[in-house]
């Protein structure tokens, strides 16, 4: 399809097969897979919370871990969180690639580049190096007998170049997957393809402040507007495993305080407010041909 054709008219709501006056929501928890006290909060925040599905991180130590609750909870719908960056000093990932395979996804010492050096990433990675190192992450969740919704990335929007976020797009339409798109031009694009797509501005929890949180995410579902929304959420138990590993740890308990709480679940039910996951983003690809 031409990709500079107008872009259709209909709602992401209606391609979805919902009310065009929906206010529907994607609670995704992202970085499930880090470590063990991420682990504990994501599950709990979907099997108790407000959360629809979270998004596996392949390369990092407690991947396995994450990957036998999935297997052991069959109805929690997850996405691949491609990841290209490690996060944190002390606690490292690398590469699910033989690192003398993939030289341009690493900085001068060997290691993953950290999230303040995207624009080094970028500047240098090769795309079939790319390739092969999202492969590999997919791979091994597939190969693990998991079934997968969707991918999106961890620390770059849209795969941070547009060759990068078509290489995504590609591999979804391969392994039959979606794909989270989060700015406007990649949501041009999926738009062009009559896929549904995220239509306000996308959510990431570390970008809110940490003080008065609850209120405001309240304040967020009480002015939803109609369409489809996503949330990137990153909950953690923010325990003494967490403070030693991770800066960010309080962005991570304070969402988890919000997301499985009782007046986050009224919240949804008194807005009327419609949450859904990955599945049926997949599905409307399914449809469309755009995967498999």
């Amino acid at each position: 399809m031409d990709e500079n054709a107008a872009a259709p008219s209909a709602r992401s709501s209606e391609l979805l097969g919902l009310p065009p006056d929906a206010r529907i929501l994607i609670v995704n928890n992202d970085d499930f897979g880090m470590y063990h006290a991420i682990n504990a909060a994501v599950v709990d925040s979907v099997e108790k919370g407000i959360s629809s599905s979270c998004s596996l991180m392949v390369p990092c130590p407690w991947a396995l871990h994450a990957m036998h609750l999935l297997r052991q909870r069959p109805a929690i719908p997850f996405g691949i969180h491609l990841t290209l960056f490690c996060d944190t000093t002390h606690y490292r990932w690398g590469p699910l690639t033989a690192r003398e395979k993939v030289p341009s996804l690493l900085d001068e010492t060997g290691e993953l580049f950290t999230p303040a050096q995207v624009p080094e990433l970028l500047a240098q990675a090769r795309l079939g190096e790319v390739e092969l190192e999202f492969r590999a992450q997919i791979d091994a969740v597939v190969g693990a007998g998991l079934a997968p919704t969707h991918l999106d990335w961890h620390c770059l929007a849209d795969g941070g170049r547009d060759d990068i976020f078509d290489l995504t797009v590609a591999l979804a339409g391969e392994y039959g997957l979606a794909v989270r798109a989060w700015l406007e031009p990649a949501r041009q694009k999926l738009r062009r393809r009559g896929l549904p797509v995220v239509e306000h501005e996308f959510l990431d929890s570390f970008s809110l402040d940490l003080d008065g949180k609850p209120a405001r995410y309240a304040e967020l579902l009480r002015d939803l507007p109609v369409g489809l929304s996503e949330w990137a959420v990153h909950p953690g138990l923010g325990n003494e495993e967490a403070q030693a590993i991770d800066p960010g740890w309080r962005v991570r308990r304070t969402d988890y305080e919000f997301l499985a709480s009782p007046q986050a679940r009224e919240l949804l039910r008194r807005e009327e407010i419609i949450v859904i996951d990955y599945r049926t983003i997949q599905q409307a690809w399914s449809r469309t041909g755009a995967s498999r």
